[in-house]
Parts: structure tokens; C-alpha cells; sequence
């Protein structure tokens, strides 16, 4: 079902929409899913030559972003 060439993280929930509408106007990057938006767990779908540049996005944001493995986004989700 998850993909390790995906790109996992986590933002205040409310700050969910704000990432989902940076990657889709990069529109090459990847698709934004939630994985649990209650906590602001997500990941973007990306290709393996996406995934270091969707990284780049995500840590450069004007909001707190964690970027997680997937086995993290997997045990925060399961807290």
C-alpha cells in the first residue's frame, strides 16, 4: 500500500490544505495525501527522481514541517 519512494511528513493539522495546495501548483512533483489529516500526517506520492526535490518543498515552507520515514508516519498514525 505505501510506496518507500513516497515522501512522508507532518505539519499542525491546519496547516494540511496550505501543503496540498504548494505541491499541487508543482504540479510534477506528486499528489498530497493524508494519511491522517487529525494529526497532520501526509505524504506526497512522488517517483524516485521527484522525492529529493518534493524534500526540498516541504523543508522550505513558512510552516514547521517534519519530514518522517514511512515506518513513522505508520507508528504516529497507529498512536
Amino acid at each position: 500500500m505505501l510506496d518507500d519512494d513516497w515522501v512522508y511528513f507532518k505539519v499542525a493539522p491546519s496547516e494540511m490544505t496550505f501543503v496540498n495546495r504548494i505541491i499541487e501548483g508543482c504540479e510534477y512533483l506528486g499528489v498530497v495525501t493524508a494519511l491522517d489529516g487529525k494529526k497532520g500526517i501526509g505524504f506526497v506520492r512522488t517517483t524516485a527522481d521527484t522525492a529529493e526535490e518534493t524534500r526540498f518543498v516541504l523543508q522550505h515552507l513558512p510552516i514547521p514541517v517534519r519530514l518522517l520515514s514511512k515506518e513513522e508516519a505508520i507508528n504516529l498514525q497507529n498512536l
